[in-house]
């Protein structure tokens, strides 16, 4: 019998978290392919579907952050193994808190980054977007907090 090649963590559909938009797409926050975890575009929104911090970016990036945290422990991985982080910002002047926000949670990590500034996110009320691609090392236990 075939074993599947990857893990979806998080299956949702775009009608339900975007209920202003006509929206049908089958989609999950997270993937796990082997010891790679690919972890869908987090924003200042939680898993409940509260934005926090609406007009402030610092506390879009700690929700985000919080999200991507939770994500890549589920999938049997931590902060401390992400490779790559993409960060997408609607203004130049959000790049600061920002990334200072996100520094505070990667201490230590030195992934690769990608910063962008892009004329509008999913929804007008989003003023940052974080996805990140992180590992799973080969006999590796995530200590339980």
């Amino acid at each position: 019998m075939n074993q599947p090649t990857h893990t979806r963590i998080r299956m949702f559909n775009t009608r339900d978290t975007y209920p202003n938009q006509a929206l049908n797409n089958d989609l999950c926050q997270a993937v796990r392919a082997g010891n790679t975890v690919y972890v869908r575009g987090q924003v200042g929104t939680d898993f409940d579907g509260n934005l926090i911090g609406l007009g402030d970016p610092r506390a879009q990036a700690e929700q985000a952050m919080k999200n991507i945290k939770q994500l890549l422990e589920e999938a049997g991985s931590d902060l401390s193994h992400i490779v790559k982080t993409t960060t997408y910002l609607i203004d130049p002047r959000y790049r600061e808190p920002v990334y200072q926000e996100v520094g505070k949670w990667l201490k230590g990590v030195f992934p690769i980054s990608t910063g962008l500034v892009v004329s509008a996110l999913g929804q007008p009320q989003w003023l940052v977007e974080i996805d990140v691609i992180a590992v799973i090392p080969d006999n590796w236990k995530r200590e339980q907090a």
